[in-house]
């Protein structure tokens, strides 16, 4: 019996070995995910975000620190139609401050990055804000400050609408004769020099080439691109073209990988079309309700899970995009921006936060060593945040 269950052992070693490494070194490492959208779920949706919202959403409180996350930037988001964009942002973050209130035991809420070291011996939470669009300020440096007090640590200068002084990605490509100009305004010029002096990251996800590349010239610090991925693998306007990741890497930035499907593989978009096509009629009956189509894909997507499930790319794709971004500048301008709660669909096995461990037995696997890998789950992250940081 002895020599059987040795024979067993012996045997299965080298699976029992392997399947633990990847999980050690995971929650050994700082961890950072620069993009999550749950507290537009909370406000939209009304969701008790420390509560267990598993099935529900992509995360929750609990659920960060069992995927071993350490620093999550927490997406302040509201679309170009909104009214009073100032104010839904404050609402979001409010949302935000009462929970880190009522868990002190769980999240605290950074305000210098000296703070931090100090959170992450504690196994707790460090939480931050990062807006997603400039239409937050409502044209107002004021707005500007007033977020960098409240803990926003990132603005994105456009998400997919414009503003009046940055034109983004979605618009350039898709409708430019709408914009007055392309690019950054001297207005938007002060907005980049006001956030490098506050020590707020300018996030270039979502901007068009031309503010993109005004913004890379306007900026005396380091850049975050917080969650887009490659547009050589996926061409999709909000993905990167090489002179940009090119130029991102002389600046001395980061850029944080996108888990949405749609940004990961080029071959999305028609399976996700053949599934709209199939239920036509539901889509727009929805959409005849709120004309925005990604109400109706989550809806849709929520709705009919295990047709969904086939939609979804391997895993592997989304590494395929950091290696491409790893040959072309280097191993210290990658990282994960996952944008979950704000996607519908992402790679398979990646079905919320909790499966974050296994981006780190994907990266071991394809020969990162253990130095590279705690760079791209956080310490890339945290060196633009320390340049950023005017008060450490």
């Amino acid at each position: 019996m002895f020599k059987i269950a040795f024979f067993f052992l012996l045997a299965f070693s080298p699976f029992l070995i392997f399947s633990q490494p990847y999980k050690k070194l995971h929650f050994k490492s700082i961890v950072v995910d620069t993009h999550n959208d749950l507290l537009s779920k909370a406000v939209d949706d009304g969701v008790v975000i420390d509560t267990d919202l598993s099935g529900k959403t992509h995360s929750d409180i609990d659920r960060f620190k069992k995927g071993g996350i350490d620093l999550q930037l927490f997406s302040v988001w509201c679309d170009g139609q909104k009214e009073n964009p100032y104010a839904w942002a404050n609402r979001e973050m409010d949302t935000l401050d009462a929970v880190a209130n009522r868990n002190p035991d769980k999240l605290i809420m950074i305000e210098k990055f000296s703070q931090l070291n100090q959170t992450f011996k504690e196994k707790k939470l460090a939480a931050m804000f990062g807006v997603e669009g400039g239409h937050m300020i409502e044209n107002n440096l004021d707005n500007l400050n007033r977020f960098y007090a409240r803990g926003v640590r990132y603005m994105t200068l456009t998400w997919n609408n414009s503003t009046d002084w940055a034109s983004s990605a979605w618009d350039e490509t898709n409708r430019p004769e709408k914009l007055k100009q392309k690019g950054l305004t001297d207005f938007g010029r002060q907005v980049v020099k006001r956030m490098n002096e506050l020590g707020m990251l300018v996030d270039l996800s979502h901007v068009g080439e031309k503010t993109f590349f005004d913004a890379i010239a306007a900026t005396s610090k380091p850049v975050l691109v917080s969650h887009s991925c490659v547009y050589e693998l996926c061409r999709v306007p909000r993905n990167l073209k090489d002179e940009q990741i090119k130029a991102i890497g002389k600046n001395g930035g980061v850029i944080h990988l996108n888990f949405y499907s749609g940004f990961v593989d080029s071959s999305y978009d028609r399976r996700a079309e053949e599934f709209s096509a199939n239920h036509k009629k539901e889509r727009d009956s929805l959409l005849n309700i709120n004309p925005e189509s990604y109400f109706a894909d989550f809806y849709l997507f929520e709705k009919y899970p295990d047709e969904v499930i086939s939609l979804r790319p391997p895993l592997s794709m989304l590494i395929d995009h950091l290696d491409y971004i790893v040959k072309l500048i280097g191993i210290d301008h990658v990282g994960l921006g996952s944008d979950f709660d704000g996607i519908n669909s992402a790679p398979q096995q990646l079905d919320d936060v909790t499966n974050m461990p296994l981006i780190t037995k994907e990266l071991l696997k394809r020969g990162y060593s253990k130095k590279d890998v705690k760079k791209i789950l956080g310490l890339n992250f945290l060196r633009i945040l320390e340049a950023n940081s005017p008060n450490k």
